[in-house]
């Protein structure tokens, strides 16, 4: 089973990239998996993490993208927040790095994919 946790609003805070859910979501029942999927229909990136024998998927659409980049560039390290609780994304950097740079000029992803993760990460 997997349950899908959208991403609301990302922002750079204290030199880490906070990345915002609903504040009813048990944040601290979740542990990080540290691999990074990709959804090419919905334009987004899937953060894996687990609650309990479930799988969550971490949903960063586009809009959160360009914050996503700042991130990146900052070296920053990456958490999950409902406000109250924090869990940090382990291994975000590698794997979103590994990721964009399989994307750019690669049509397997789609070419609107491909034009998009160039558009705001190259």
């Amino acid at each position: 089973m997997k349950e899908k946790l959208q991403v609301l609003n990302a922002e750079m805070t204290d030199s880490k990239l906070i990345l915002k859910v609903e504040e009813s979501y048990p944040v601290n029942e979740l542990s990080a998996k540290g691999q990074i999927l990709v959804d090419s229909d919905a334009f987004a990136f899937i953060y894996l993490a687990e609650k309990g024998d479930q799988y969550v998927y971490i949903v960063m659409s586009k809009d959160i993208w360009p914050s996503l980049k700042q991130g990146l560039e900052a070296g920053a390290p990456i958490f999950l927040s409902n406000g109250l609780d924090n869990l940090e994304l382990a291994d975000w950097k590698e794997e979103m790095e590994y990721l964009i740079d399989n994307i750019e000029g690669n049509g397997n992803y789609g070419e609107e994919m491909e034009r998009s993760v160039t558009a705001v990460f190259s």
